[in-house]
């Protein structure tokens, strides 16, 4: 137990607090996108939300297997019983043996696919840690990386990394896709890849977020339904009922 981050919030939630929301982040550029970007928004609505790298101290972030979420999830919830537990992680990064990846990857849009691993992620989490536990997990998965999200504003992409003629490029690359999450993810193609190879000095941690407020998150919402109905699970939480 030692091991896990020993600075994560965990106090009880009484009557007139907010309600609290950990989200195991794949990255810093996730865990700065929840700070800068989502939590302002959610302290309008009594939530707070607990960003947290997964994994172990001196092992957090990067890789995403079933195992380190899960362990995340039993560590949080034992300490902090009365919170909820989401995820922040990329289907392009998550372990070929994560819960329902090796079938998603058979399907055709991005939608299927991540409605298949949350399913199974959720049945995993219930099989493994039982019902008390995993009613307070709202599974995330994001298509299919974080820069996926960023072309929601192609002109707000340019004029994020200082480069606005850049703008047609970031278009052109959007037009061929109906919603910012369905931009593909192999190794060359993948939304980060195609960012970098219009723009080579493109830093994850540096320029995500300040593109992403520059774009604001309801123009986000608007672009990325999966991403926003993620975030309409977690606003209702102040109102749900849990055994």
């Amino acid at each position: 137990m030692s091991n896990f981050h020993s600075s994560l919030p965990f106090e009880k939630k009484t009557r007139g607090q907010h309600c609290r929301v950990h989200i195991i982040c794949e990255g810093q550029t996730e865990e700065m996108f929840v700070n800068l970007i989502l939590q302002p928004h959610f302290d309008k609505i009594q939530i707070q939300l607990f960003p947290k790298l997964i994994g172990f101290l001196g092992r957090q972030g990067g890789s995403v297997g079933y195992r380190r979420v899960m362990a995340d999830v039993r560590y949080i919830l034992a300490n902090d019983p009365n919170s909820y537990v989401t995820t922040l992680i990329d289907f392009y990064g998550i372990y070929s043996n994560f819960p329902g990846v090796s079938e998603a990857k058979k399907l055709r849009s991005a939608r299927e696919r991540q409605q298949l691993v949350v399913r199974a992620l959720s049945k995993k989490l219930l099989d493994d840690c039982g019902k008390k536990i995993a009613a307070r997990v709202v599974p995330y998965v994001q298509m299919h990386e974080f820069e996926g999200l960023l072309f929601s504003s192609p002109k707000d992409m340019a004029s994020g990394i200082l480069h606005p003629n850049l703008w047609k490029k970031f278009a052109k690359i959007s037009f061929h896709f109906d919603t910012p999450e369905d931009i593909n993810d192999s190794i060359i193609t993948a939304p980060s890849k195609r960012i970098q190879q219009i723009f080579g000095g493109y830093q994850k941690v540096l320029h995500g977020s300040i593109i992403a407020k520059r774009i604001g998150l309801e123009t986000i919402r608007q672009m990325c339904p999966l991403f926003d109905e993620w975030l309409t699970q977690l606003e209702n939480l102040n109102e749900a009922t849990v055994p």
